[in-house]
């Protein structure tokens, strides 16, 4: 939960008792707890207009799909799993007849630099 173990949440309880004494801190709570209830819903809503917005195509679109780095992971990680089922020419490289033997110089191109 953020990043937040049992002893600084315990340090947070104990600091917002002393702040807003016992007597307060119920209302607090409630009122902390209907803050969230209400941001979760407008997130919620948020996203269902977006699907709508988008059609049906997007039906399994989640908020995280947003994120930059995720979606680049996603795509580098397919990239991958391509290479791996591609055959060596499909993937650029040269069939095991046409490599260079030791000491041997590659073809040049004058026309080409």
């Amino acid at each position: 939960m953020f990043g937040i173990g049992l002893p600084e949440l315990a340090v947070i309880m104990l600091v917002a008792i002393f702040v807003f004494g016992p007597e307060r801190l119920p209302e607090f709570a409630r009122q902390a707890g209907r803050m969230v209830r209400q941001v979760r819903n407008l997130a919620n809503s948020a996203q269902n207009q977006l699907r709508e917005e988008l059609g049906p195509e997007y039906a399994d679109l989640k908020l995280t799909d947003l994120d930059p780095r995720v979606a680049i992971r996603k795509h580098i990680l397919e990239a991958m799993e391509d290479d791996d089922d591609a055959p060596a020419q499909r993937r650029g490289l040269a069939p095991a007849e046409d490599v260079l033997a030791q000491g041997e110089r590659p073809p040049y191109d004058a026309e080409a630099t």
